[in-house]
């Protein structure tokens, strides 16, 4: 019987807390430390870096934390993965290895590279491979011309490898965010390759992990409940060898861990819960079972998976042309009033564009304590335009800021002209996984080893079969119906998180009591969610059920503006689209609204 392993997360996106690692490996006993990098669009930026300087093309921040704790990390005997090798990840090793000599250290690192796919799309669609975007269906043939990326989503394999071959600090370019860490758990408990309710397990472990503290209180709904935010305890796992696992967090840090904290987690970015897919395997969502296990401990357990489908996803980037964004504040009475004046008379100087945006965003920090009650005195008035023609962007770009004399009163001004940014969109494809293989190097610790991993091996429909005897709902006590109907806001009766996928927002919604879920299923459908968000989601919108946490999931297809790169708005990412929803007033009968008071 193995040891149980002890994983943790120390990065859930580029950009995250810069002192999470150090926190993580003096903080208390930790085996592997895993750290997120990488998202669709970041690839496209490495690679526009790399254009600029060839030196680049890697997250640098990750190398820069490592070079910090390297001989800590070494001595502890601590294993630590990532994926920011971006689209240089042997560039990325090699400034591994070349910090640990400076240090007087031999560090054995670990590189996945392979995933870049730039070389060899062209080939493909002349030889016929289907690579038809996934969301909308648009042919390839479209955009092929002005692809600036294409990677393909690896799994844990290559990283298991690197392991194998004693790689203490492990990069990888494009695996997925959940493959980093089932790989340990592989290598540690030597799971066989078709075992996928173990599998599955590692992946559900790697969900909750890849987004660092959104699983122990950030972004909680409930925040005021997380007892304190300094400090906040990033998530560790400690993985049984049958592939349950507790939550937890190192003592005396900040943030909360709870079941419902992981729920949310959970419910991030998922889509339909029976057929969550990875290269590794498919997971049900359907068959977690949570339990709190003490203090900031939360045990997961009972997942099921089934073989992985036949293709890997490639995710590309292409350039679409430009966009500039920018606006100014606008003060005293009637603040929105004067930002849509602004607004008929910006767009009353310039000429059509293919898209443009206008918002009106306010919250009162111009007049601090003379702000009248109830009135809000100012807003940010910002416009957005995107357009293939440059100089049409250009001139948005001049025009606004030479409205701030000849408009309405009350102007402040919050910078000069917008910068033109390039447009890059983002197109999910799917092929073929036999073509791919990606390509390990392990250097460094005596001796230089190569090796090249496919990806052969069982496959299957893309699905887990559903399992009655193991479907649970959520079982508790109900109430007698008082015959009153109240009305309160959505987000009383439950709790939620939202996250983009292109152009699509997820939103999970959680019921706050067990008796709550059957009254969400009734009454928080699909259409009532599209008429909430009238104006907004301009495509379908799918609903899932998922009772065994207590959940629905909801897709809003056509949302984002474009997603990415791509849309105009503020919150292009969909993240404050859950408490937007939880917002709306619903009604429901007294008692059973009550039992989230008394539970």
């Amino acid at each position: 019987m193995a040891e149980p392993l002890r994983i943790a997360n120390a990065s859930g996106y580029w950009g995250d807390d810069l002192t999470a690692l150090r926190r993580q490996i003096e903080g208390g006993p930790v085996d592997v430390i895993t750290m997120d990098f990488l998202a669709e669009i970041t690839m496209s930026i490495l690679q526009k870096q790399v254009q600029r300087n060839p030196d680049t093309g890697y997250a640098v921040d990750f190398v820069d934390q490592l070079d910090e704790v390297m001989a800590d990390a070494i001595a502890k005997g601590i294993t630590i993965i990532s994926n920011a090798g971006g689209v240089r990840p042997l560039a990325c090793g090699e400034a591994i290895v070349s910090r640990g000599a400076a240090r007087g250290l031999d560090p054995r690192v670990g590189v996945v590279a392979g995933d870049d796919l730039m070389d060899r799309i062209g080939g493909w669609h002349d030889d016929g491979v289907d690579m038809s975007n996934m969301d909308d269906g648009r042919r390839f043939g479209e955009v092929i011309e002005r692809v600036t990326s294409a990677n393909a989503y690896f799994g844990a394999a290559p990283v298991v490898r690197a392991l194998q071959e004693g790689a203490k600090f492990i990069v990888t370019g494009r695996v997925t965010d959940t493959g980093i860490t089932l790989a340990p758990m592989i290598h540690h408990f030597g799971w066989a390759g078709d075992d996928w309710d173990r599998l599955a397990a590692g992946i559900i472990a790697g969900h909750i992990l890849e987004c660092g503290a959104q699983s122990t209180g950030g972004n909680f709904t409930d925040w005021r409940q997380v007892p304190s935010f300094h400090n906040v305890g990033y998530p560790i796992v400690e993985v049984d060898e049958d592939g349950s696992f507790v939550v937890t967090k190192h003592p005396d840090t900040g943030g909360l861990i709870s079941v419902a904290t992981i729920k949310e987690q959970l419910v991030y970015e998922m889509g339909d819960p029976a057929a969550y897919l990875t290269p590794d395997v498919v997971v049900d969502f359907g068959s977690i079972r949570l339990e709190e296990a003490g203090q900031d401990r939360v045990r997961v357990s009972g997942i099921r998976g089934a073989a992985p489908t036949d293709l890997l996803k490639v995710s590309m980037s292409y350039s679409d042309g430009y966009k500039a964004s920018g606006g100014v504040i606008v003060c005293g009475p009637d603040a929105k009033g004067k930002a849509e004046m602004f607004g008929e008379i910006l767009w009353g100087r310039l000429p059509e564009f293919e898209d443009t945006l206008s918002e009106a965003v306010g919250a009162d920090a111009t007049w601090g304590p003379l702000s009248p009650s109830g009135e809000s005195t100012e807003v940010m008035a910002r416009f957005g335009v995107r357009d293939h023609d440059r100089a049409k962007v250009r001139e948005f770009s001049k025009m606004l800021p030479a409205m701030v004399l000849s408009g309405p009163p009350g102007v402040g001004v919050i910078g000069g002209r917008p910068p033109v940014q390039d447009v890059v969109a983002y197109w999910p494809c799917l092929i073929p996984r036999r073509l791919c293989q990606s390509d390990v190097v392990v250097m460094g610790g005596g001796d230089r080893v190569e090796a090249a991993v496919g990806f052969e091996g069982p496959t299957g429909p893309g699905r887990v079969e559903p399992d009655p005897a193991s479907a649970g709902g959520s079982e508790s006590e109900g109430s007698s119906p008082s015959g009153e109907m109240v009305t309160v806001k959505l987000s009383s009766l439950a709790h939620g998180r939202s996250g983009d996928k292109g152009d699509t927002c997820n939103i999970g919604v959680i019921a706050r009591h067990p008796a709550l879920y059957p009254w969400l299923v009734d009454n928080i459908t699909a259409d009532r969610v599209k008429e909430a968000f009238t104006g907004i989601a301009f495509g379908e919108v799918e609903r899932f059920e998922v009772p065994n946490i207590g959940a629905l999931n909801f897709l809003l297809h056509e949302c984002l503006g474009g997603g990415g790169t791509l849309s105009l708005h503020i919150d292009a990412q969909g993240k404050t689209y859950s408490h937007a929803l939880l917002n709306i007033d619903v009604e429901i009968d007294r008692a059973l609204a009550a039992l989230v008071d008394a539970d």
